[in-house]
């Protein structure tokens, strides 16, 4: 669906003002709608008194009915890198969006701005890697956004990995993008508890006619707090040792609010958290290999003792 009437009109208006040579097919392009719709436009803005001409591609005689913006060069850059850079752009709704407010800040610089943009280029970029199904991200953001606004419960038709697909009836609490994909946390109806369920791994959404009466406290800070990324579980005390070019990783940075990291003999050091789930802390100290060993719990040491044994039974099997 493209962009209501008196949004795009806007739109065209600040596209104009910012590049040239725009035809009907590129402002077609840009705007989602047929060229057809496209010449209604540029008619109704010309009968708005609004100075628009052709050559080489439509222009507007005058700006004058659009001041500009009173930002300075490194608040340009700054608010440019944040839209261009945001996980939104990658939901449909907010991309679309993110453009449009950029073609408005484009349209109302100043022309020192303008200028100085030019003579200078960024020096600064965010890139960050997601493994996120655009399209159906895309496809079921805005629903479940209208869902969250208002108190409506959805079914699901949900591919989980341990559990396979099922379907669910949901109420959704927000959206959240943590570890490089879009999640959301809702009260599962058939679980009896809340729960993370990934984007893009819902095969189907539908919003119910039902509304539901949010539960008080529930927020991103409280429901993530103590979690080691994503998923959460019971409150557990890990400590591992590091050893190597490991501790000088794992010293060199922080990875949980609630770490503590103890200096050892030689080059070794104790690393302790206390962190709400262990699946994915297991999978950080695994990725460390024989650098890392883990001291408590007990059952967590069992556990990779288990893995590094089957480890073992794979490598020792002749391939091929």
């Amino acid at each position: 669906m493209g962009m209501p009437k008196y949004d795009r009109l806007l739109y065209i208006l600040n596209l104009l003002r910012s590049r040239r040579n725009l035809n009907a097919a590129a402002l077609a392009e840009e705007c989602g709608v047929t060229e057809r719709s496209i010449y209604r436009d540029i008619l109704a803005l010309s009968q708005a008194n609004i100075p628009i001409y052709y050559d080489r591609g439509y222009k507007l005689a005058s700006d004058c009915f659009l001041p500009p913006l009173n930002f300075g060069q490194d608040e340009y850059q700054f608010l440019k890198m944040a839209l261009e850079s945001s996980p939104l752009r990658m939901t449909g709704k907010y991309g679309e969006l993110a453009d449009r407010v950029m073609a408005k800040v484009e349209a109302g610089l100043s022309d020192s701005v303008k200028t100085e943009k030019k003579l200078h280029p960024p020096a600064t970029h965010v890139s960050w890697m997601s493994t996120v199904d655009l399209n159906r991200a895309a496809r079921f953001f805005a629903d479940l956004e209208r869902a969250i606004q208002e108190y409506r419960a959805i079914e699901v038709k949900y591919n989980a990995i341990e559990t396979g697909m099922s379907t669910r009836v949901l109420e959704p609490y927000f959206v959240v993008f943590r570890a490089r994909a879009f999640y959301f946390v809702a009260y599962c109806r058939m679980r009896q508890d809340f729960r993370t369920f990934r984007i893009d791994r819902m095969e189907s959404l539908r919003v119910l006619a039902e509304g539901f009466k949010p539960r008080t406290g529930v927020s991103p800070e409280s429901y993530f707090a103590g979690s080691w990324e994503v998923y959460s579980g019971e409150t557990v005390k890990v400590v591992a040792h590091f050893s190597g070019a490991a501790a000088r990783v794992v010293s060199s940075s922080s990875h949980h609010p609630d770490e503590t990291i103890t200096p050892l003999d030689g080059d070794t050091i104790r690393y302790e958290v206390t962190v709400r789930g262990i699946e994915e802390i297991q999978r950080w100290i695994l990725g460390f290999g024989p650098q890392a060993e883990v001291m408590e719990p007990e059952s967590l040491r069992k556990d990779m003792m288990r893995i590094g044994r089957q480890l073992m039974e794979v490598y020792q099997t002749d391939g091929g």
